[in-house]
């Protein structure tokens, strides 16, 4: 369990401007409202994407605040705040690779201790733009964890050693080869086949880590496995056709980020012995 971080919130007001500033600020004002006339045709361009989009990026916010506010009575909001972002750092991989694939995608939702998913829709045409969404969200969390790692020997933060270690878990356990996991998904470029070793690893997790999640993963994972047992299509041949040089990249990405992970996790560990002697 993440160590609980109690917060110390400091709120420093800035004091109004002095008399003698007020028309420098009014001035100010001015300019910024002759250069949003002169520009605002380009501006609207920016802008009317932000307002289209503002309905879901306020459902996505919403239920990311209620994740952080749930996790902050456990873990403390520290500690909770770094966690749910190191989350969406995650799922925005998703949707980005989704993006330059040109498949559209919903904004992340976050579901407190269940984490956070997209939606697609609409169709992946092939194995391969199925393998590289998945693979995307790992990447993406999987730096995000290493700055957080970076930052926090750099400064000397404890919280941000134990934020990169949850990211790092949390990134390597979502490449298990099996179901929706993105190793799932990785997996149709490479080999559906190894969901025979990744639907065992997540028995494993159900016996020795109990939880809500890890039932409902093995449950939705049971279709994609018997699936292995009857025959393909020659639609279902088509989709999983993947260009060897490209399975090749697929393969070296994803056991090189296992291996990444891993490597990170046990570093963090070490870094964290020393203050866990400390503490007792």
């Amino acid at each position: 369990m993440p160590p609980a971080w109690s917060p110390h919130p400091e709120v420093i007001p800035m004091p109004p401007p002095p008399p003698s500033q007020w028309r420098k600020a009014l001035g100010s004002l001015g300019i910024v409202g002759v250069l949003l006339l002169k520009f605002g045709a380009k501006l609207k361009f920016i802008i009317m994407p932000v307002l289209k989009f503002f309905p879901m990026l306020l459902k996505s916010g919403g239920s990311m605040f209620v994740s952080i506010w749930v996790y902050s009575m456990f873990w403390g909001w520290k500690y909770a705040a770094g966690f749910v972002l190191l989350i969406m750092v995650h799922e925005l991989g998703h949707v980005y690779a989704a993006w330059r694939c040109g498949v559209k995608a919903t904004a992340p939702m976050f579901i407190p201790f269940l984490g956070a998913f997209i939606a697609l829709q609409s169709a992946m045409k092939d194995a391969l733009v199925e393998a590289e969404i998945g693979i995307a969200g790992p990447v993406w969390g999987s730096v995000a964890s290493a700055l957080c790692h970076a930052a926090g020997l750099y400064f000397e933060m404890p919280l941000l050693l134990a934020l990169a270690w949850s990211g790092y878990w949390l990134n390597l356990f979502n490449l298990t080869p099996v179901g929706q996991l993105d190793g799932g998904h990785v997996m149709q470029a490479l080999s559906p086949w190894m969901q025979l070793v990744g639907f065992p690893i997540m028995v494993g997790f159900a016996i020795y880590y109990p939880s809500l999640i890890i039932i409902i993963l093995l449950a939705m994972s049971l279709p994609r496995l018997i699936a292995l047992f009857r025959g393909r299509t020659e639609e279902e041949q088509q989709y999983y056709t993947v260009p060897v040089a490209a399975r090749l990249r697929m393969g070296l990405l994803y056991f090189g980020l296992i291996a990444a992970l891993v490597f990170g996790m046990y570093e963090v560990d070490l870094q964290l012995e020393p203050l866990r002697h400390a503490g007792r």
